[in-house]
C-alpha cells in the first residue's frame, strides 16, 4: 500500500454514492478518489469531474489497474458478491453499500474470504457511526430508564418512481433489505446477539413481485423483545425508542439524520422529561473515518465482521419467516446458524 493517502477506485455510480458517500471520501484528507467504473462511460465521466479521479469504463477494468488500495461498491444488492469477491481477491479493501449481499451464505463467504487474505471488509451501515447511538448506549447502561425491556423502531418512506431498484426483483429489489435492514441493526445494537425471530410478516406487490413493507418480533436471549416496522409508499419516519422499567429514550430522526442537524435524545420518566441535544455529525463521514481506520492500523469497527454475519443471519430469518407461513420462531445455535423451533406461531406473505 502507498504511503499517501488511500487510493479508492469506485465500482458502480450509484445514487447514494452522488449524494453522500462520495462528498464523504472526496473530503478525506487521508483518502483520494484515483478511479471511478461504470459501464456507461458518460455517468463515469460526470462522476469523475465532481469528485476527481479518472473515469473507466466497466468494472473489471477498474480491478486491473495497479493504483487502488481499496474499493467502494455501490452496487444494487444482487451485483455485490460476485464484485466485492473480485475485489478481494484483487487484493484491495473493500467498502461496501448495505446490503452486503443478498444472503446470508454469501456474506458468509465474503467475511471468511477478507479474513484469510488480510483485508478489511466493511458494510456501510453509516447510522451505526453516528455519535448519537453510542450516548443512548451509555445512558442505558448508566440506569437512566431502569432494566431494558423492549425496543420499537421504524424506518419508512414515500413511494420512489417506479424505475427505483427498490422495485426490481432482478438486481435484489425489496423494501426489506433497503429499509428493513435499518431496524434489524438497531435492534442489534442495542439487545445485543443471539436474536429470535418470533413472526414475521411482509406485504407483496405480485405485480412487481417485491416485498413493499414489513413488520417483525423478536426476542434477545435476556428476554427483552423488539418491534420493528418498515416500509415504502408511506409517510416518512426514521426512528427507534428504548423502553425500561422505569423510563424510556427517544430517538426521532435515527437512521437518515442530514450532516447538519443536531440530533434530540429525548428521555422520559414518570416525572420527568429531559431532551438531550447533540453536536451535529456526518455519519457518512464518520463511516469514511471508521474505513480509513480500520485499514491504515487496523482499528475494529462494527461494520465489519461477525456483527456483519449475524445481521446477514437475522434478515434471512425474517425474510423466511415472513414468506413460510406455519413455520415455528427461529433459534440461533452456538455458532450463529438459526433452526427451526416446532411452533405453530407463523407468519404470512401479505398482498399488496
Amino acid at each position: 500500500m502507498s504511503s499517501g493517502p488511500l487510493r479508492i477506485g469506485v465500482i458502480g455510480c450509484a445514487d447514494i454514492a452522488w449524494r453522500r458517500t462520495l462528498p464523504a471520501l472526496a473530503g478525506h484528507p487521508d483518502v483520494r478518489v484515483t478511479a471511478l467504473a461504470s459501464r456507461d462511460p458518460e455517468r463515469a465521466r460526470r462522476f469523475a469531474e465532481r469528485f476527481g479521479g479518472e473515469p473507466v469504463t466497466g468494472y473489471e477494468a477498474l480491478l486491473d489497474r495497479a493504483d487502488l488500495d481499496a474499493v467502494y461498491v455501490p452496487l444494487p444488492a444482487k451485483l455485490h458478491a460476485r464484485w466485492v469477491e473480485r475485489a478481494l481477491l484483487s487484493d484491495r479493501h473493500v467498502l461496501a453499500e448495505k446490503p452486503l449481499t443478498a444472503s446470508a451464505e454469501e456474506t458468509e463467504t465474503l467475511v471468511g474470504l477478507a479474513a484469510s487474505r488480510g483485508l478489511a471488509l466493511l458494510e456501510n451501515f453509516m447510522f451505526l457511526c453516528h455519535s448519537q447511538h453510542a450516548r443512548v448506549s451509555d445512558l442505558v447502561a448508566q440506569g437512566a430508564i431502569g432494566e431494558l425491556r423492549t425496543l420499537t423502531a421504524a424506518f419508512a418512506f414515500p413511494p420512489p418512481a417506479d424505475g427505483h431498484n427498490i422495485y426490481k426483483p432482478d438486481v435484489g429489489g425489496g423494501v426489506l433489505t433497503d429499509a428493513g435492514v435499518y431496524p434489524l441493526r438497531a435492534a442489534q445494537f442495542h439487545l445485543g446477539p443471539g436474536l429470535q425471530v418470533l413472526g414475521a410478516h411482509m406485504n407483496v406487490d405480485e405485480r412487481r413481485g417485491v416485498d413493499v413493507a414489513g413488520t417483525a418480533l423478536l426476542v434477545a436471549p435476556g428476554g427483552q423483545t423488539a418491534h420493528l416496522t418498515w416500509g415504502a409508499e408511506r409517510s416518512y419516519r426514521s426512528r427507534y425508542e428504548l423502553w425500561g422499567s422505569t423510563g424510556r429514550i427517544e430517538v426521532p430522526w435515527a437512521f437518515t439524520p442530514p450532516a447538519a442537524h443536531r440530533p434530540v435524545i429525548r428521555i422520559e420518566r414518570q416525572d420527568h422529561v429531559e431532551e438531550l441535544t447533540l453536536p451535529a455529525q456526518d455519519h457518512f463521514a464518520a463511516a469514511v473515518d471508521a474505513f480509513v481506520a480500520r485499514v491504515r492500523d487496523g482499528v475494529p469497527s462494527v461494520l465489519e465482521g461477525e456483527a456483519v454475519l449475524s445481521h446477514a443471519r437475522l434478515v434471512d430469518q425474517v425474510r423466511r419467516r415472513a414468506l413460510a407461513p406455519g413455520g415455528g420462531p427461529d433459534e440461533v445455535d452456538p455458532d450463529g446458524r438459526e433452526r427451526p423451533m416446532a411452533s405453530t406461531n407463523g407468519g404470512s406473505r401479505g398482498k399488496k
